[in-house]
């Protein structure tokens, strides 16, 4: 028990134990909260908001806003 909390201890100090962050990750980001817009909400968003949405979970969808609201929509609707 000794030897394993002062492993933890010394990955937290940068000791070579601590396994490495990986630097390579997908472009998905989560933030704190979930999008809690209606269908008619998603279906009247202008294209900026819905861009700066899509971003803030690292989605960027190409084409037009019609795609990009279809994309949101099947993303963050669950009915």
């Amino acid at each position: 028990m000794e030897s394993k909390q002062s492993n933890l201890a010394a990955g937290a100090a940068g000791g070579e134990n601590w396994p490495a962050v990986a630097k390579d990750r997908c472009g998905f980001k989560m933030p704190l909260h979930y999008p809690r817009y209606t269908r008619a909400e998603y279906e009247a968003m202008p294209e900026w908001k819905l861009d700066c949405l899509l971003a803030q979970y690292g989605l960027h969808v190409g084409g037009d806003v019609h795609n990009k609201r279809k994309f949101a929509m099947g993303a963050f609707l669950w009915a």
